[in-house]
């Protein structure tokens, strides 16, 4: 009988390093759409060639996405993948800043294109190491609390730290300041403990590119828990992608012209408060019934602050809607990570943000289009889509699907959403 073989010990220090990675590359990633506007109104005295260079940053999100996580699982040193993707989407940062409003249109979005091809492994394939990193378990769990805390800690400083900057020197110095921040993100990441990562598939049959890519996208389809979650929090995205434009629009409606920030920082804030409340009180339901209910009370909240008149009122249902909203991401991270196969588990972390990206983008289109619309009347809407979310999550775990049967990774407990022991590959 084979002796078990030994796996090394993850350094105490392993999780407060990755914390610091995340928090850093994703305030770059956060503050980025409110830069590029600057700039580009401040240099073009246009703000339309900004939204083109988003545009640009975030449309290969979701093709990047399945490929950045399968290389990540492939490459005998993932180290490599997530340096190179971080030092590509820093580089890429730091070159806007100087051809925005200076280069020809067709290189700038060129550029933005290249970075936002790295975009997929700051937005999701982060999240995928801490299942390297911590032991599976409450402390796991734990940790992806933590981790959509700092997620939502960078949703609100990195729109403030480039709106400060900006004041006090300029735009472009901004844009600078969010490459470095985005440049020490990659210094930390140099101290990320990925070797171990690589042990768990060394016995697998080798595979390939192509194989792995099918292996991803065919888990988040064929593994119930997967395409419920991922088709319930895509639907919500598609509302959550045009809130800041619709409260922006509410805010103007109501005499309160450049008051829609405030209540984006109202809901950014209730959200990071939602996620450090999971990270420390576990709510006595499974990570499942967690996303509902964070749907539903998003939903209602923001369906609430719809009629209201009062900006004091309409900014505290805000903070409800992001207290509600926060422990989603939590929700989210866990499900992926107890269901998801160990091999494909990155692949599938990318490929979730990513497709909720391009939701969120679509979204933001869909209220540009209907701006001449009543903005309560837009807010309603994106509430309604909250809602819808939760239904088609609820519906689609119950309904029955191809491979339901074989859904999950050993370990994981369908009761309650977590991971209750090593999946195949991760035993001895």
């Amino acid at each position: 009988m084979p002796r078990p073989r030994a796996v090394a010990p993850v350094p105490r220090a392993g999780l407060p390093l990755y914390l610091a990675t995340a928090f850093c590359a994703r305030l770059a990633e956060e503050g980025m759409a409110v830069a590029v506007a600057l700039l580009a109104l401040q240099r073009a005295g246009d703000a339309a060639q900004g939204a083109f260079v988003l545009t640009a940053w975030m449309a290969p999100h979701v093709v990047a996405a399945p490929l950045m996580g399968a290389l990540a699982t492939r490459m005998r040193r993932p180290r490599l993948c997530y340096l190179g993707a971080l030092s590509g989407f820093t580089a890429a940062v730091l070159t806007l800043s100087l051809l925005i409003g200076r280069a020809p249109a067709p290189v700038t979005f060129a550029v933005a294109v290249a970075g936002g091809a790295c975009g997929p492994v700051v937005s999701g394939g982060l999240s995928s190491l801490i299942a390297v990193l911590v032991p599976a378990g409450p402390r796991r769990d734990r940790a992806y609390a933590l981790d959509a805390a700092v997620y939502n800690a960078a949703s609100v400083a990195g729109p403030a730290v480039v709106g400060v900057t900006a004041a006090v020197a300029s735009p472009g110095a901004a844009m600078l300041l969010l490459g470095t921040v985005a440049a020490g993100a990659v210094a930390a990441a140099t101290g990320l403990p990925y070797g171990s990562a690589r042990q768990r598939t060394d016995a697998r049959p080798a595979t390939t590119l192509r194989a792995d890519l099918a292996a991803g996208l065919a888990a988040v389809w064929r593994v119930r828990e997967l395409r419920a979650i991922t088709a319930g929090t895509c639907l919500a995205f598609l509302g959550i992608g045009g809130l800041t434009t619709t409260a922006v629009l509410l805010a103007a409606h109501r005499g309160h012209p450049g008051a829609g920030g405030a209540l984006m920082t109202a809901f950014a804030v209730g959200a990071l408060g939602g996620s450090l409340a999971i990270a420390r009180w576990q709510p006595p339901v499974s990570d499942q019934r967690l996303a509902t209910l964070s749907l539903c009370g998003t939903g209602v909240a923001l369906a609430a602050a719809a009629p209201v008149p009062s900006p004091a009122v309409c900014g505290a249902l805000f903070v409800l809607a992001g207290a509600c909203d926060g422990p989603l991401l939590t929700a989210t991270f866990r499900i992926r990570a107890a269901y998801a196969p160990s091999r494909a588990r990155a692949q599938i972390f990318t490929l979730g943000a990513g497709l909720k990206i391009t939701a969120a983008a679509c979204g933001a289109a869909a209220v540009g289009a209907g701006a001449t619309l009543p903005p309560p009347l837009l807010l309603l809407a994106i509430a309604a889509v909250q809602l819808g979310g939760a239904l088609l999550h609820t519906l689609v775990r119950r309904s029955e699907g191809p491979g339901d049967a074989h859904a999950g990774t050993a370990g994981a407990d369908p009761a309650k959403g977590a991971v209750s022991g090593p999946a195949p590959a991760e035993r001895p």
